[in-house]
């Protein structure tokens, strides 16, 4: 039998909806039970969330607590971004991949980070998928959106739309291999790959543009010359109407908007945003810190449940892949 996975998380920027999401998932019988879980952060944030909760909650053996003491107690209150709880959630996603690269957890789920907080602290800090990869010692990572209906991988994310339209065929055809693989972590024996192209109608053979010929057809080519069910490229306004009804298991998107829009747009509640290329699994929530809301007891977990089912998932299924391959 796969032994039941450990997995890593962090509650992200303190000052944020993060310490509340995770009491409210953790008291969430169903999602707790997926795994035994190591939760990083200072207690302080969520003893002020819900009391009552965490001690309910510290009393069960499946979730231990790591908790670094990185703030000031004083200096601390939700809802304000600070360089402090800024510099804390950093920490916090820190320990964790950590505790993944040194095999003490199998995967990690973040909590929102505030990028002005961490900013503000003095470190330069682009997004968690680009912390973790260079954590990891990996420049090549890539952003995969999973939710119940869609799935998108991105061959860029944080960068200009004008820079993203500088399209690499080398790196088209690694965001395939590496969304295919994760895909199969996920559940599907055999994904089905769609491309989308860059260009109205991708192109139209030419005549809104050669990049979709030029850069993506000949990386669809040498991913299916490996074995890869893909196809592409496809245009854009119908690729991802296709997947939705389960055409394709999933879809490579050439830009941030291109597949984050009909991901969010299709199930923004509990899209889930997957870490590819590195060499641990991370999954985190889709939304922000929500300051707006913080220690006020009014926000929803479902999209922490929904990254915490996924990683549990995840990480099973590489655990037995892995076990298999020993068997052999």
């Amino acid at each position: 039998m796969t032994p039941r996975s450990r997995i890593a998380l962090t509650m992200g920027d303190p000052a944020g909806i993060g310490p509340e999401v995770v009491l409210k998932a953790l008291a969430d019988p169903e999602v707790r039970a997926l795994g035994d879980w190591i939760v990083v952060g200072d207690k302080l944030p969520l003893e002020r969330s819900d009391a009552p909760l965490l001690a309910t909650l510290t009393a069960d053996p499946s979730i231990t607590w790591h908790d670094p003491r990185a703030l000031n107690p004083a200096a601390f209150q939700f809802g304000a971004l600070s360089a402090q709880c800024g510099k804390a959630g950093l920490e916090y996603v820190r320990l964790a991949t950590l505790m993944c690269l040194e095999k003490k957890a199998d995967a990690m789920v973040t909590a929102p980070l505030n990028k002005e907080a961490v900013a503000m602290s003095g470190i330069h800090f682009s997004g968690h998928t680009e912390y973790i990869a260079e954590l990891c010692g990996n420049s090549d990572s890539r952003m995969l959106l999973v939710n119940d209906r869609l799935r998108v991988a991105h061959v860029t994310t944080h960068v200009s739309l004008r820079q993203a339209c500088e399209l690499n065929p080398d790196r088209i055809l690694q965001t395939i291999l590496l969304a295919e693989e994760a895909t199969r972590w996920i559940g599907y024996d055999q994904p089905r790959v769609a491309v989308c192209g860059l260009n109205p109608h991708a192109g139209e053979h030419g005549l809104f543009g050669s990049d979709d010929e030029e850069f993506i057809a000949p990386a669809v080519k040498r991913a299916r010359a490996q074995g890869i069910n893909v196809e592409g490229p496809i245009p854009g306004d119908t690729v991802f109407l296709k997947a939705v009804r389960g055409g394709y298991d999933v879809v490579i998107a050439m830009y941030h908007d291109q597949g984050h829009i009909p991901a969010k747009l299709v199930d923004f509640e509990h899209t889930v945003n997957v870490s590819i290329g590195i060499p641990i699994i991370r999954t985190s929530v889709d939304h922000g810190t929500a300051f707006d809301i913080a220690g006020k007891g009014i926000a929803d977990a479902d999209s922490m449940k929904a990254a915490m089912r996924l990683a549990a998932k995840m990480a099973t299924n590489r655990l037995a892949s892995t076990l298999i391959a020993q068997r052999a």
